[in-house]
């Protein structure tokens, strides 16, 4: 599970996503605790406790300056699973970095852009939560990215599908899950994010996805109860 610096504070509800207030953390500093995408709090809420203007600020960022161009790609939605699935059993060291995922977004055009956004330095990724890094890095490698989308922040990532008119509530295999733990259903609440293998339809999905509680890159079943809803890219047929 990534660690990133924080500081015991009081639980506010503040920010819940994945990054951009990791990356205010990084940077003003404190004592390191254990903290990851796939639990109900992650790291933003933990930091937003302690800088709550720093995090608001972060969140409105990523919600306002994405940019919503796209193109697109030859690429198909097996391909990309494939590709996702290829990755399971990848896993993050004890300090909750050195993926590749983590390694490659912070070298990334990207990460230049989301640092000037939220704040921080590139450094700041290499061991923060990854699950968006992954997503990311499977668009990237495969070709798809200009569909796929890159961030590190669920949220900013779930908000740019959105400026696509490309977001929904129907899960379609390939298509990028969005969760919340608590069950809410806004955007801004985003915590974690994979891919959509299939609808199982009983209530569940089956996905892959990075930055898991054991931080690896598994296949998972989730219920739906928990998805905020899924992006869609346009994949070649």
């Amino acid at each position: 599970m990534a660690k990133h610096p924080i500081t015991a504070a009081p639980k506010v509800n503040i920010a819940r996503a994945v990054l951009g207030a990791t990356i205010i953390a990084s940077a003003l500093g404190g004592h390191a605790a254990t903290a990851n995408a796939d639990t109900p709090t992650g790291v933003a809420a933990a930091t937003a406790a302690k800088h709550p203007t720093a995090a608001i600020a972060a969140h409105k960022a990523g919600a306002s300056t994405d940019h919503s161009e796209e193109t697109k790609v030859n690429v198909t939605a097996s391909q990309v699973l494939a590709l996702a699935k290829a990755q399971v059993g990848t896993s993050e060291n004890a300090s909750g970095g050195g993926t590749k995922f983590q390694q490659w977004y912070a070298n990334s055009q990207r990460a230049a852009e989301t640092v000037a956004r939220d704040g921080g330095n590139r450094a700041a990724y290499l061991n923060a939560a990854w699950c968006s890094m992954f997503v990311s890095w499977v668009g990237e490698q495969t070709g798809a990215r200009p569909q796929v989308g890159w961030d590190a922040y669920t949220v900013a990532h779930a908000k740019w599908f959105a400026a696509n008119n490309r977001f929904g509530t129907l899960a379609k295999p390939g298509a990028v899950v969005f969760f919340s733990w608590s069950g809410s259903k806004d955007i801004s609440d985003i915590q974690h994010v994979g891919f959509v293998v299939k609808d199982n339809q009983n209530g569940t999905i089956s996905t892959v996805e990075g930055n898991t509680g054991n931080g690896k890159v598994e296949e998972r079943t989730r219920p739906k109860s928990q998805v905020v809803g899924y992006g869609y890219p346009e994949y070649a047929a």
